[in-house]
């Protein structure tokens, strides 16, 4: 295994060719610095050397990246991985494909960055694969891209701003996601259908249980979910407004309990952590509309004859690798918030309020998260010592990655709310 530092490239971009992969190699080369050694990899030496000759019109005066030709097999993957310090995936579903890249990364001590929303592959990949990161001191960290960075970063934020500003822990956070214009791509579409031919029913309630991906026990509910959340969808707060069931909350709520769990559990956020993540509706009929589609949904797709149908729909009239132009998604914009209550024992716990927000595409934003958060892991031998290695989440990534988004021009804010 070669030494990290003394490696050929400080990243690799592997799925260069897909949707997401091109908007990141956009992003790396528009934004991030000249002196990054990096290639970009996958099957097609035509197609990767097309995107190549693509990013010269972002900016000419920058030396392009290198083309890696690489299959997904394991001994091409082992040969990438230990020629980077970093190993960017956008190659989805990740459950079809991308393990062998997570094992690679694992074994080499590759770092690792991929955009999944795919709760249970994530809980296998911690299953089979965090000993031997952790050993080798490889930083794994998947679902760091629109799922589930902005909500486990809102949480890290407002747990860390109510201890360090009231001395207190924090009972919940409420998230809702007030904005998304953006529609999916082909390849979220192709990830949905295929998810539930690629796991049992019984793997599938094991990995979405409470506090599956927490390497602790999570807290007990201390703070029922209102009755009418649970049989109709909708839930009414003071600051966020009308709320129902979101179809990202799974992912983001289970890589929060993660965090929670990794960064000491009742010792980090507190022992009575929850969290609880909707998104805003205009009003209660619209929320039960949307709950009770969702629901219908996810029981349709059950049914295998019904989840073909969206199978062949998703690969043959929005298949994997399209999406909107930048073009058309240039006004769009995506915004979570979230309300945080103290673990006081008064009558009115001390409120704090926090905001992630970016005005552009989702795919984009996509993009910039993996780039930005890369450049975190190269840039700070500080913080990478102090993780260690292992299957890890976006929040432990902390400060440093919320300064370079910033930077970037990603809103994150946070405020304690008045008495």
């Amino acid at each position: 295994m070669a030494s990290r530092r003394y490696r050929e490239y400080d990243l690799i971009l592997l799925g260069a060719t897909g949707y997401t992969g091109k908007l990141c190699a956009e992003y790396i080369t528009t934004s991030l610095p000249t002196h990054l050694k990096w290639a970009v990899s996958g099957r097609s030496h035509e197609r990767l050397s097309a995107i190549v000759e693509e990013l010269k019109s972002f900016n000419a005066e920058r030396a392009q990246p290198n083309v890696e030709v690489a299959t997904l097999s394991l001994d091409d993957l082992r040969s990438l991985a230990n020629k980077t310090r970093l190993i960017l995936n956008t190659v989805g579903p990740y459950h079809k494909y991308s393990g062998p890249v997570i094992q690679a990364c694992s074994e080499t001590g590759a770092h690792y960055l991929d955009v999944t929303g795919e709760t249970p592959w994530v809980y296998e990949m911690i299953q089979k694969h965090h000993d031997t990161a952790k050993a080798s001191g490889a930083i794994i960290i998947p679902e760091i891209g629109l799922e589930s960075a902005p909500s486990d970063l809102l949480a890290w934020t407002l747990a860390t701003l109510i201890r360090e500003t009231l001395s207190s822990d924090t009972k919940e956070v409420i998230a809702s996601i007030h904005q998304m214009d953006s529609q999916p791509s082909g390849g979220t579409l192709a990830t949905i259908t295929g998810i539930l031919e690629h796991y049992s029913l019984a793997e599938l309630r094991k990995s979405s249980a409470p506090w599956a991906l927490s390497p602790v026990p999570g807290p007990k509910l201390s703070k029922p979910v209102p009755l009418s959340t649970r049989l109709l969808g909708v839930r009414k707060t003071q600051h966020l407004g009308v709320l129902t069931t979101s179809p990202t909350a799974g992912p983001n709520v289970a890589i929060v309990q993660r965090s929670w769990g990794l960064l000491g559990g009742s010792r980090s956020y507190g022992p009575n952590f929850q969290y609880h993540e909707y998104m805003r509706v205009k009003n209660s009929l619209a929320g039960f509309i949307i709950h009770a589609a969702l629901c219908l949904g996810v029981l349709a797709l059950i049914i295998p004859p019904v989840r073909w149908l969206m199978q062949f729909a998703a690969h043959n009239f929005y298949a994997p690798g399209q999406g909107a132009s930048r073009d058309v998604t240039a006004k769009d914009a995506f915004e979570v918030r979230a309300v945080a209550e103290a673990d006081q024992d008064v009558p009115k716990p001390r409120m704090a309020m926090a905001k992630f927000r970016h005005d552009g595409g989702i795919y984009y934003l996509t993009g910039l998260l993996l780039a930005e958060a890369a450049m975190v892991l190269l840039t700070n031998d500080d913080l990478t010592t102090k993780l260690g290695g292992g299957l890890l989440t976006p929040a432990m990534l902390g400060q440093p990655f919320i300064d370079r988004l910033r930077n970037a021009g990603v809103i994150v804010e946070s405020r304690i709310m008045p008495e």
